[in-house]
């Protein structure tokens, strides 16, 4: 007895943007971001400030804090990728997107950097605590910085 397997793709859009291009644009935008803190930032975000957030330094660990600070810009990704699903005609377009990608690095900002960060550091007890509100030019550089590389990295996949 013969039996017989149809293969078909179906494409299904969901509405909720390319989570696939977010992971990678923010992985690409978190990298740039990353070099920023590394080498223009004067203090420790990546091998103290980061893993401190869950426990893991002091003692300093640069490469926990590279793959933390990772693991967030694709999950800030994705979120990029939900605000584009949600609203795609933000983002028609490599300047659009890109453009969308500056002001959504700045938002990251404001509400992760200068907000959450000091109060969950204060909360787990960090010694790397920074003031509430942490404000810092720099960050809000190295924020918009990823924000372009991630809109311009998701123009780029998604068209």
């Amino acid at each position: 007895m013969a039996t017989e397997t149809a293969n078909a793709t179906t494409d299904v859009s969901t509405g909720a943007g390319d989570w696939k291009a977010g992971v990678a644009g923010g992985l690409v935008g978190g990298v740039a971001f990353g070099l920023v803190m590394a080498y223009v930032i004067p203090n420790p975000l990546l091998p103290v400030v980061i893993p401190s957030m869950y426990g893991l330094a002091p003692p300093a660990a640069p490469f926990l804090g590279w793959v933390i600070h990772l693991s967030h810009s694709a999950v800030i990704g994705v979120g990029f990728a939900a605000l584009v699903g949600a609203r795609p005609d933000l983002a028609d377009g490599v300047g659009k997107s890109v453009g969308l990608g500056a002001a959504y690095g700045i938002l990251v900002w404001i509400v992760l950097a200068v907000i959450v960060m000091p109060i969950w550091l204060s909360a787990v007890g960090s010694p790397a605590n920074p003031p509430l509100p942490n404000i810092s030019a720099l960050s809000a550089i190295g924020h918009m910085l990823y924000g372009v590389v991630l809109g311009g990295v998701y123009a780029g996949i998604v068209e």
